[in-house]
């Protein structure tokens, strides 16, 4: 259920697209707190703010914020643009957005008929923390002497809902979309906020190749993740369907596997039951399942686990041969279930690997 505070904004820590931090004094203290202003207007030092304190008192480690929800002495000016999709549907922030899909939108007629993604390589991936590893590996797989920014290679993240919903949730896209490594961000299904909005996975590959004219795409949800700890209990089983999604578009599936050296649990030591769960039975189609060359007894291991999916897919074993100092030189901070790259790097080495087979694909 839903916990609530009232509280006053003491400061303004800092912020990015779409979202402002903040201090937020309540009955107990301080605490920190996250607004939207697309969605409540932006809060000034002194508002009074309502708080949605669920995900803080639970410490989330992804969504560890009180979300303000209303900014009631100064609410925002009603929209006055286009756009009849809803999203965070039936919800008290539900959100009129305008879909790249939508009949109002200048990009209807690309996407109405549009069937293929023209063999645009679709990297899918579990955890959104792979997000910057995988490009990490993308641009120094491809284009080593080329530096960020460049419009020699456009990627595009397509964003599932299994996270969180808001892509202005994510630091990394805001820092990825800046420096250019992402030319746009897609939201599909409830999830929005993107730089186009999508009603389904499928219509959000279409919209990375033929709205923002992808030449790879990046499938994950967003920030956080839910899982119970059962075969079939995570949100991470979506990475399957977007192994699917893609091969149905005419994509090239490349399956990025979730793996840990530094993960406590025994579950996802290794390679993750998550990803064995979701390739192995959930996509239905083949992909290209990129493994690592992990030195020493663990790349023995992870080499072995990864066995299991190749009665379905094909394994595709890749060097990792400099892809550290590719993962060192991010231009966002590397972070997976609060372990940084040096904890866990069999993690972002596994998921740079990727990238790299990606780029091995383009033309």
């Amino acid at each position: 259920m839903i916990r609530w505070r009232k509280g006053e904004v003491v400061r303004v820590r800092r912020e990015w697209p779409g979202a402002v931090e903040l201090d937020v004094a309540v009955a107990e203290g301080e605490c920190r707190a996250l607004a939207y202003p697309p969605l409540v207007g932006r809060p000034e030092v002194g508002d009074t703010v309502l708080l949605n304190t669920t995900a803080l008192a639970m410490g989330l480690g992804t969504g560890g914020y009180a979300m303000v929800v209303a900014v009631p002495d100064r609410l925002p000016q009603d929209p006055s643009g286009p756009g009849h999709l809803v999203k965070a549907r039936y919800t008290p922030l539900q959100a009129t957005v305008l879909g790249a899909d939508e009949q109002g939108s200048p990009h209807h007629e690309a996407l109405r008929e549009a069937d293929s993604v023209d063999g645009m390589p679709v990297v899918v991936a579990d955890l959104h923390s792979a997000l910057p590893a995988i490009l990490c590996g993308l641009y120094a797989g491809s284009l080593p002497d080329t530096p960020a920014g460049s419009p020699g290679i456009r990627v595009a993240y397509v964003m599932q809902d299994g996270g969180a919903l808001p892509a202005w949730f994510s630091m990394s896209c805001a820092k990825l979309r800046e420096v250019e490594w992402l030319c746009g961000v897609v939201t599909t299904g409830q999830s929005f906020g993107g730089d186009v909005e999508a009603v389904t996975l499928h219509t959000g590959l279409l919209a990375a190749r033929h709205v923002l004219h992808a030449d790879v795409a990046v499938v994950a949800q967003g920030p956080g993740n839910l899982g119970t700890g059962t075969r079939w209990g995570f949100s991470g089983v979506s990475a399957g369907e977007a192994v699917n999604a893609a091969a149905v578009l005419s994509g090239r599936p490349v399956a990025a596997l979730r793996v840990s050296e530094g993960d406590l649990r025994e579950r996802h030591v290794g390679v993750s039951h998550h990803s064995i769960t979701a390739y192995g039975r959930v996509a239905l189609v083949p992909a290209q399942v990129v493994v690592p060359d992990l030195p020493g007894a663990f790349g023995v291991t992870v080499r072995e686990q990864a066995t299991a999916l190749a009665g379905r897919h094909e394994i595709v074993t890749v060097p990792v041969d400099g892809l550290h100092e590719a993962l060192k030189a991010s231009p966002v901070r590397l972070s997976t279930m609060g372990r940084g790259l040096e904890e866990d790097l069999a993690y972002f080495l596994t998921s740079a690997a990727a990238g790299r087979h990606a780029a091995s694909l383009l033309p």
